[in-house]
């Protein structure tokens, strides 16, 4: 369950800054960070994870409250290589760098933990017999 935005005009840097915080969370809680996070990442992120529920309830029928961000990958796509007209007839070079976006989504197992039963010993461990204590000696020179 997973969704794809390629060539998407933000720098990869500033993209991985923002997926950083919804990385291991639910979708629901996602979207609420994503929604208040002023970020430009923020809204492009917001639309994949969006779009990769939707393809996990329609596709894999899975439920929306059951679902988890598994992981998220930002790599760099295409950049586009600008110049500058500086002093002197200079040119300085202009990257305006492209992200791939990637993002997986896994549904939670509701396992509840088994209640862990407690048994009695049926016998009791025999008391140990007590050992003589050393003799001390004493460090006066004689």
């Amino acid at each position: 369950m997973q969704a794809v935005l390629r060539q998407t005009r933000i720098s990869p840097k500033k993209a991985n800054l923002v997926a950083g915080l919804v990385r291991g969370k639910n979708v629901e809680d996602a979207l609420a960070i994503l929604k208040f996070t002023p970020k430009k990442g923020a809204g492009i992120l917001a639309k994949v994870v969006k779009s990769a529920a939707a393809n996990a309830e329609n596709n894999f029928k899975q439920d929306k409250n059951s679902l988890f961000i598994k992981e998220i990958i930002v790599n760099e796509g295409i950049t586009y290589k600008r110049s500058l007209p500086c002093s002197r007839g200079r040119m300085h070079p202009i990257l305006k760098r492209n992200s791939h976006i990637t993002v997986k989504l896994d549904a939670k197992a509701d396992l509840k933990p088994e209640p862990k039963i407690q048994e009695k010993a049926e016998a009791e461990t025999p008391a140990t017999e007590e050992k003589p204590k050393p003799k001390k000696k004493s460090l006066k020179k004689s």
